[in-house]
């Protein structure tokens, strides 16, 4: 019964882990998504105005 515990204990911090570092992931992947975006739209604002670095 003591295995059948300590098994289903680390299970369960295993998931807890995965869980926390899907949920970290998720967010870093919203904000490469934003700031994509952003360097799109300055990209464009310099195209339509005809400023060249």
């Amino acid at each position: 019964m003591n295995v059948l515990l300590v098994i289903v204990a680390i299970i369960a911090i295993a998931l807890l882990f995965t869980g926390g570092f899907v949920e970290s992931l998720n967010f870093l992947i919203w904000v490469g998504i934003v700031l994509v975006v952003i360097a799109l739209i300055v990209w464009l604002a310099r195209v339509i105005s005809g400023k060249r670095a």
